[in-house]
């Protein structure tokens, strides 16, 4: 009784309630978070144009991807832990068979728990990001929390499973589902990072005669100074690779002049 965690300061007989509370909540949140992307995405067809709004689409896209993917994913975990407590609670109450296997449970809750909230961090950082007061960096590791979030539930989920369980299997293809896209996502925003920073980069349209002479000697200075850095680097990268031969030679039994030692 010392050593149960106490994640959970919950009476063991309210255990299967908040079971079914958590699942629900998971379930409301990616419907939520699967609403907010619409709206946003009808926003940026109605606001943004060009480069911008091919990008938005295809990032906004692909988080629709993984919330339906998610959804897959809850829906088959709830099959799963309902065949896991009928199958496994005999003649007793599900809030009993929850109550006497109470460390899965808190498992079960905690990694529900964290898919509903990687859902809803991941929908906010896309607003961010739409709106160009985000980091495409942080969506990325958003949309990487939450397939750890869903190993960790498909994890929770298996332990008490019958390893021939058709809802395990489906589970499973879920899970795989959602790393899928997850994948998609990071791609989709990596994909998207690189074209507005190129477009960034090389739009010069609004810019004045003074201001385009000002970049161009600013280039001129950044190019003398990475030749140099290079010319720099070359004459390191031959003073290594002499070295190297050198030691090379006295490790094969060679001295400075070329003499073999026996």
């Amino acid at each position: 009784q010392e050593l149960r965690p106490r994640g959970l300061d919950v009476k063991q007989e309210e255990l299967g309630d908040l079971v079914d509370k958590e699942m629900a909540t998971t379930a409301a949140a990616i419907e939520t978070a699967a609403a907010r992307i619409e709206e946003m995405l009808s926003k940026a067809r109605a606001g943004d144009t060009g480069v911008k709004l091919e990008v938005n689409e295809r990032i906004l896209g692909s988080c629709t991807g993984l919330m339906q993917a998610i959804h897959v994913l809850v829906l088959a975990s709830k099959d799963l832990q309902r065949e896991i407590v009928e199958s496994g609670r005999g003649a007793a109450s599900p809030k009993e068979f929850y109550a006497k296997n109470s460390r899965w449970t808190e498992g079960l809750i905690s990694a529900s728990k964290a898919v509903g909230w990687g859902a809803t961090v991941m929908v906010d950082a896309a607003d961010l990001v739409v709106q160009g007061k985000g980091t495409f960096e942080e969506l990325m590791v958003c949309s990487r929390e939450i397939a750890a979030s869903t190993a960790q539930l498909v994890a929770a989920s298996k332990v008490k499973a019958d390893k021939d369980s058709a809802n395990l299997c489906k589970l499973q293809q879920a899970s795989r589902g959602v790393n899928q896209a997850t994948a998609s996502v990071v791609a989709s925003t990596k994909a998207g990072k690189s074209q507005v920073e190129e477009k960034d980069s090389m739009d010069f349209s609004s810019m004045t005669l003074t201001q385009i002479k000002r970049q161009e000697m600013d280039s001129q200075v950044r190019v003398l100074e990475l030749e140099n850095q290079l010319q720099k680097e070359r004459q390191k990268l031959g003073e290594l690779r002499k070295k190297h031969y050198e030691l090379a030679g006295v490790a094969e039994g060679w001295e400075e002049d070329g003499e073999w030692i026996p």
